[in-house]
């Protein structure tokens, strides 16, 4: 018998999730690590455990994130992107309410690039008229 799995990628800043879904007890591993060992801040285990709560799946799913680039914010938004895209292609009825809840959209947001002749991105040195 084969095992039903549902694979997506999530997309966040410069962080690739690919994330699969799979019947089970509730288990998050990201990086071959349980979330709460991989993620140490609570607020990025709760942005990650969003679109589970919202669908009405928590413990019914284990998931399985391989995670690369990017900061741990960003890989969180990641794979919370890669989450919602899973859920919606197990059930498309759940579309609705984590496009709603604004999951189903990449955060288009990326780092501004450093400008030649300047300080960083916006940031100007000091104008010194003499």
């Amino acid at each position: 018998m084969t095992e039903i799995h549902y694979n997506a990628t999530g997309r966040r800043k410069t962080s690739v999730a690919r994330v699969t879904l799979m019947p089970g007890n509730g288990q998050i591993i990201v990086n071959k690590q349980p979330v709460d060992i991989y993620f140490p801040r609570e607020t990025l285990r709760m942005i990650i455990r969003q679109p589970i709560e919202i669908a009405g799946l928590t413990g019914k799913y284990n998931i399985s994130a391989k995670v690369t680039g990017g900061g741990l914010s960003g890989q969180a938004g990641a794979v919370r992107h890669g989450i919602a895209r899973a859920i919606v292609d197990m059930n498309s009825d759940l579309r609705l309410r984590l496009k709603k809840e604004g999951f189903l959209t990449r955060d288009p947001r990326e780092k501004e690039r450093k400008k030649y002749g300047q300080k960083g991105a916006r940031k100007r040195f000091q104008f010194s008229k003499r």
